[in-house]
C-alpha cells in the first residue's frame, strides 16, 4: 500500500467558489429537449409539456446555469423561429447535426422551463450565419422591460417580465471547421466585437464569453485564443474553453484525464494573461469552462434527417463517474479563474440524466459526483498541499491522488474532495491543524468491483455513492482510500 499526505491550511485561500461553476447545458441536439425536458403526453408532463421527473432530478441535481440553445446547433438557428404560437414556427434542417428542428420549443419556453427548474439561463447567439443586429434583437427581445419593437414582442407572446438574461456565449467553437460559417481567429475577434458592443448598448449589465479553443487538440491552439482576446480582451468578460475525455484504451490514462485539463486551464490563463500585458490592461480575463464532460467521440452515428433522433447517448460507467469526479477536482483547484463552467449536456445527451420516450428517467453514475460537488463544493477554495507517489501516463507523470478542499468558515465546515486513481489501496494521511481536531461529520465515496457497472432503467441504482465510517475527531486523520475510488469528506471545525 502507498501512502499520501495532505496539509490544509486555512489561511491558504485560492478564493470564493462562484456557484456557476456548477452549470450545464441543453442543446437542440437528439433527445435533449424533445423527449428529453419536454414531452407533452408523457404521464409526468405539466400543462407546457415539460417533464415534472426531470425536472425534480435537475432541481436535485443542483445545476445553477444552463447554456442554451447550443453548441453547433447555435451557428445555423434562426432565434426568431422558436417564438410566436408553436403550431406556425417552420420546420428546418438543422445543418449542424442532420436532423429536422420543429421548433415547439424557443427562448420563450425554455426560459419558463428554466425558471420551474430553478436554474437560470446561459444564452448564447449565432456568429456562424447570424449577425451582430440579431445578437442584439434576440438581447432586446430577452431583456429589455417594454416599448420597442421587439420587447413588445415579446409581450405579445406571452411574457410581460423581461427574461432577464445575464450571461451570453458570443457564439461556439467558431476555431472548428465543423462549425457553420466557420471564420478564422482575426474574422471572429472582429465579429465578435462589433457583437459584444451591440449587446452592451442594448445591456449594459450582462457578462459576455467570448470563443476560446473548441479543445487543447487543436491546430490552431493557443493562438486562437491569443488572437481573439487581442481583439476583444477589454469587451469580453469571459474567454471559453471546451474538452472532453474518453477512455482511449488505458484505465490509468483515462482516470488521469484531470492532468491534462490542469495543463489546459493553465495554457489558456497564460495566453490570456500575455494579451493582458500586451494591452496594459488593469482586467484579468476569466475562464468559462462551459463544456467538458467524458464524451465517446467515437461512437458519434448521425442519422440523416429524423426528428429527435437518439444521438451521442452515451451510457456511463463506474469509470466514467471517477474520471469526471477528478475533472470536477480540478475545477475547483483553477476557480480563481474558471469561474463558469458547464457539464454538457444535461439530459440524454452525453449527459447524468437519461429518459425513456414516454417512459421513466434515471440518473446515470456521473450525476451522483456532480450532485455531490454542487452541493458541498461552495465557498472558499483552499490551496491544499499534497505529497504522494506519481505514475507516468499519456498526460506525463500524475499523482496517485488528486485533492482539493473548500472552507465554510460562517457554517464552521471544511469538505474535503479526492480521488484515488492507484489500483490499489492509498493510505492518506490529512494533517489540518490549522483548524484544530476536524471531527469528520461524514464520509462518501464511490468505488466498487466491476468498473464497468452501469445504471439502467431495470437497475437505476447499480452505481451509487456509499457511506464510510467516519473517524474519530483528531489534528491528524490516517484513511485508507480504497482502490480506483472517488471521496467527499465533510468536517466540522
Amino acid at each position: 500500500m502507498q501512502s499520501a499526505s495532505m496539509y490544509i491550511e486555512k489561511s491558504f485561500r485560492l478564493g470564493t467558489v462562484d456557484g456557476r461553476l456548477y452549470s450545464s447545458f441543453i442543446e437542440h441536439l437528439g433527445r435533449a429537449v424533445y423527449t428529453g425536458i419536454y414531452e407533452p403526453g408523457h404521464p409526468e408532463a405539466d400543462e407546457q409539456g415539460f417533464r415534472r421527473d426531470v425536472l425534480k432530478l435537475v432541481r436535485e441535481l443542483g445545476v445553477d446555469l444552463v447554456r442554451y440553445p447550443g453548441g453547433n446547433f447555435l451557428s445555423g438557428y434562426r432565434w426568431t423561429d422558436g417564438i410566436g404560437p408553436p403550431e406556425e414556427r417552420p420546420r428546418r434542417l438543422d445543418l449542424a447535426w442532420r436532423t429536422i428542428e420543429s421548433n415547439r420549443v424557443g427562448i420563450d419556453e425554455f426560459a419558463d422551463w428554466a425558471k420551474k427548474a430553478g436554474v437560470g439561463v446561459m444564452g448564447a447567439v449565432n456568429m456562424g450565419t447570424g449577425t451582430p443586429q440579431e445578437a442584439g434583437d434576440l438581447l432586446e427581445y430577452c431583456n429589455f422591460p417594454s416599448g420597442t419593437a421587439w420587447s413588445d414582442l415579446r409581450i405579445r407572446n406571452g411574457h410581460r417580465d423581461p427574461h432577464n438574461i445575464k450571461v451570453w456565449c458570443v457564439g461556439n467553437e467558431m476555431d472548428g471547421p465543423w462549425q457553420i460559417c466557420h471564420l478564422n481567429a482575426s474574422d471572429y475577434g472582429k465579429k465578435a466585437l462589433e457583437t459584444m458592443k451591440i449587446m452592451k448598448w442594448v445591456d449594459p449589465s450582462i457578462e459576455l464569453v467570448v470563443c476560446g479553443s473548441a479543445t487543447s487538440k487543436m491546430p490552431t491552439y493557443p493562438e486562437w485564443d491569443r488572437i481573439v482576446l487581442e481583439h476583444t480582451y477589454e469587451a469580453a468578460d469571459y474567454l471559453s474553453l471546451h474538452r472532453y475525455y474518453e477512455n482511449e484504451g488505458s484505465d490509468l490514462d483515462f482516470l488521469a484525464s484531470f492532468v491534462d485539463m490542469d495543463n489546459f486551464i493553465h495554457s489558456v490563463c497564460a495566453a490570456a494573461d500575455y494579451v493582458k500585458a500586451l494591452k496594459r490592461s488593469k482586467k484579468t480575463m476569466m475562464l468559462s469552462f462551459d463544456e467538458w464532460n467524458v464524451w465517446y467521440q467515437k461512437q458519434l452515428r448521425l442519422r440523416d434527417w429524423e426528428e429527435a433522433p437518439p444521438i451521442l447517448e452515451d451510457r456511463y460507467s463506474l469509470l466514467d463517474a471517477l474520471v469526471f469526479g477528478g475533472l470536477g477536482i480540478t475545477l475547483i483547484n483553477n476557480s480563481d479563474r474558471v469561474r463558469i463552467a458547464c457539464l454538457a449536456q444535461l439530459v440524454n445527451v452525453i449527459a447524468p440524466i437519461f429518459t425513456e420516450k414516454n417512459g421513466r428517467a434515471i440518473r446515470q453514475t456521473i450525476y451522483h459526483p456532480f450532485r455531490l460537488l454542487s452541493r458541498y463544493g461552495r465557498g472558499e477554495a483552499l490551496k491544499p498541499v499534497v505529497i504522494c507517489p506519481e505514475t507516468e501516463t499519456s498526460h506525463g507523470g500524475a499523482p496517485l491522488l488528486n485533492a482539493c478542499a473548500l472552507y465554510r468558515e460562517e457554517a464552521g465546515e471544511l469538505c474535503v474532495f479526492a480521488l484515488n486513481i492507484a489500483d490499489e489501496e492509498l493510505r492518506l494521511s490529512l494533517n489540518g491543524r490549522s483548524f484544530g481536531a476536524l471531527a469528520m461529520e461524514e464520509h462518501i465515496a464511490l468505488y466498487g468491483g466491476d468498473m464497468n457497472a452501469v445504471n439502467t432503467f431495470d437497475h437505476p441504482d447499480a452505481v451509487q455513492p456509499r457511506s464510510l465510517p467516519v473517524q474519530a475527531p483528531a489534528d491528524i486523520l490516517e484513511l485508507v482510500l480504497p482502490a480506483r475510488s472517488w471521496h467527499v469528506m465533510r468536517f466540522k471545525v
